[in-house]
């Protein structure tokens, strides 16, 4: 769903035109309505992909301009049909034709190959073929900070994907082309045949200028009509885009060339953006030296040596071509420097992360002016909290954001104070498989906390969102009324825990949360206060729209004794919903216990190169 803008905050859309919202909320915190439609409209578009012959359909890929659907056709053909919104604005949902045009327009083995582009009354679909093998986000979900060799494989791969797109002499209109939002995401890895894939081409368009910064009208007419005032930019991901696109500036192919450097520097890492390269400089991550070296000037804040290093990364890949590498990918074990639980579970855990105090984190309260944006994933998704931030504070919340990735529940207290950083935890992991990979980004969120020098408090709840209880009134002026059968989930521990009555964790260590603005009735206040009495932990959290009340939540209780006295306060939570007034959210958090781990400030992680001999490396 693209930002919609409500009338007071239409002088805002210049600062709103830097938010791509790619993400979508979990289809469990939706009202019952909307996941509703949703499904409904999924199912919609599975029917008529049936219709018309195609089998093994599927949901692959959603985000803010559309849904991705695999399927086969007959001679068992892998192919991709990529459906706009309906419910966007026409010329939003024109540009799936414009994206059709151009893709139609490349002839790359490593880019999918435009089939049709069909449209079904008010439904636009683009037929292509489908890249093989795993998006590189997912991969490196799966396995945590890539294997050098592999970052390097890639490297070279996409260097001559963006060779051919920067060629004019091999385009039709004799113009480099942009693809405007590389990211690990939009690229398909096939392991078998190691080759790697460039995907969804709806940010590209033909380059207003070329490597060198001068114009790439052809003639004395396309001079004449094109624009050099305004940019043709579309924006990427702000993850992972460099500045230039960011701040508008004229589209040239070193757009990509900075969406090649944040990727390959997330994907050596393990984040899922660009911003942590101070805290944790590429020169850090194991990579040959070389690389580790071009990757950090690519991504240096001073824009003739982010385009020396690029040139320079161009012109000397053979050189990268004929480095010595081990044979096979190395990947090296990676222990949590936090305590990490892991257990076996037959639940589907659907991990949402929600953060408070988050205002700290930020320089400027630029916030302030998107209260009257009218848009649901802007309240949700911490990207609308970049603005104001500086690129240490980004890259800290999006790891945070990252642990959502993984099937957790939990939560983190970080203290910064002057002396340090303080750190209580209660992190659990429902899957062996992710281990490493969640290991890693824990230890990034920590080290770039580290990196952090300011005093204050980040609090946050990793809760499954398949527990999510909903509420639904009529209108606003009704109140909120739990049904009979509605209930506060909880789990009980596999052993009990004696309190220790000095060391217990307590909802309300560090009072009232400057950035939640729902308060509480006192009487649900005082049964939470009864609530924290109890040897538990998790988090509950009060989010209230004007006809949807939430109770998301994770609570463990390891006081056995006290079950039925937990079971009836959260039962006597549910029965003053009715005295709930405002809009908003209040959350409450408890750990098991302090447990407090202390680690000192840092400003970047040492130098960590790849090995000159990789023989010397251990399988």
């Amino acid at each position: 769903m693209l930002p919609t803008h409500s009338t007071s905050a239409q002088s805002h859309e210049q600062q709103l035109k830097h938010f791509y919202i790619a993400e979508e909320q979990s289809i469990y915190l939706l009202s019952h309505q909307d996941a509703a439609k949703l499904k409904q409209w999924v199912t919609l578009c599975q029917q008529q992909l049936k219709q018309l012959g195609y089998r093994d359909i599927s949901l692959i890929g959603k985000g803010a301009y559309g849904f991705v659907f695999a399927a086969t056709d007959n001679s068992n053909r892998a192919l991709v049909f990529k459906f706009s919104r309906i419910n966007l604005p026409q010329h939003v949902q024109d540009r799936l034709a414009e994206e059709a045009e151009l893709q139609s327009q490349l002839n790359h083995a490593q880019i999918p190959k435009v089939i049709e582009f069909h449209r079904i009354k008010r439904q636009a679909i683009l037929q292509m073929t489908r890249a093989p093998g795993t998006d590189l986000e997912q991969l490196s979900l799966q396995k945590g900070p890539l294997a050098p060799e592999l970052i390097v494989e890639l490297a070279l791969q996409l260097a001559d994907i963006l060779l051919y797109l920067r060629d004019a002499n091999q385009h039709l209109k004799n113009k480099p082309y942009v693809h405007g939002d590389i990211k690990p995401s939009n690229l398909v890895y096939e392991q078998g045949g190691r080759q790697v894939h460039l995907i969804d081409w709806g940010s590209a368009v033909n380059a207003q200028l070329d490597i060198d910064g001068q114009s790439t009208a052809n003639n004395v007419m396309d001079l004449m009509s094109s624009d050099l005032q305004h940019t043709n930019a579309r924006l990427g991901d702000v993850y992972f885009i460099g500045p230039e696109q960011l701040n508008g500036g004229l589209s040239s192919p070193r757009f990509d060339e900075q969406g090649l450097a944040a990727t390959l520097y997330a994907l050596a890492s393990g984040q899922s953006c660009r911003y942590g390269h101070k805290i944790i400089p590429a020169k850090a991550l194991g990579l040959p030296k070389m690389l580790a070296d071009i990757l950090d000037g690519m991504l240096s804040d001073d824009v003739k040596t982010r385009q020396r290093a690029g040139d320079y990364f161009f012109n000397h890949l053979p050189l990268l071509r004929n480095t010595v590498l081990a044979a096979n990918h190395q990947y090296q074990a990676i222990d949590a420097v936090i305590p990490v639980w892991v257990r076996d579970t037959d639940d589907e855990i659907d991990t949402v992360v929600y953060g408070s105090r988050k205002s700290f984190l930020r320089e400027r309260s630029d916030y302030d002016e998107l209260r009257g944006i009218d848009d649901a994933q802007l309240e949700k998704y911490y990207k609308n909290f970049l603005m104001g931030m500086g690129d240490n504070e980004k890259a800290f919340v999006a790891a945070l954001s990252r642990l959502g990735n993984f099937p957790v529940v939990g939560g983190l207290a970080i203290r910064w104070e002057k002396e340090g950083v303080y750190i209580d935890s209660n992190l659990t992991l429902f899957d062996h498989n992710y281990r490493r990979s969640f290991a890693s980004a824990v230890n990034n969120m920590i080290s770039l906390a580290r990196g952090i020098h300011r005093v204050g408090v980040f609090k946050s709840c990793l809760f499954n969102a398949r527990n999510t209880l909903h509420v639904y009134r009529d209108n606003a002026e009704q109140p909120f009324s739990a049904r009979p059968h509605d209930a506060i989930p909880f789990d009980i521990s596999d052993t009990p825990d004696v309190d220790d009555v000095t060391r217990l964790h307590s909802y309300f260590e560090d009072g009232k949360d400057p950035d939640e603005y729902l308060y509480l009735p006192d009487e649900v206040m005082a049964v939470l206060a009864r609530l924290n009495l109890i040897h538990h932990t998790g988090c509950i959290i009060f989010e209230v729209l004007p006809t949807h009340l939430k109770i998301h939540s994770y609570l463990m209780l390891l006081n056995h004794e006290k079950a039925q006295e937990f079971t009836d306060c959260l039962a006597e939570l549910l029965s003053l919903l009715p005295l709930i007034n405002g809009l908003g959210i209040s959350g409450f958090m408890k750990l098991p216990y302090k447990d407090t781990r202390f680690f000192e400030h840092i400003s970047s992680l040492p130098e960590r190169y790849y090995p000159k001999n990789p023989k010397l490396q251990s399988d």
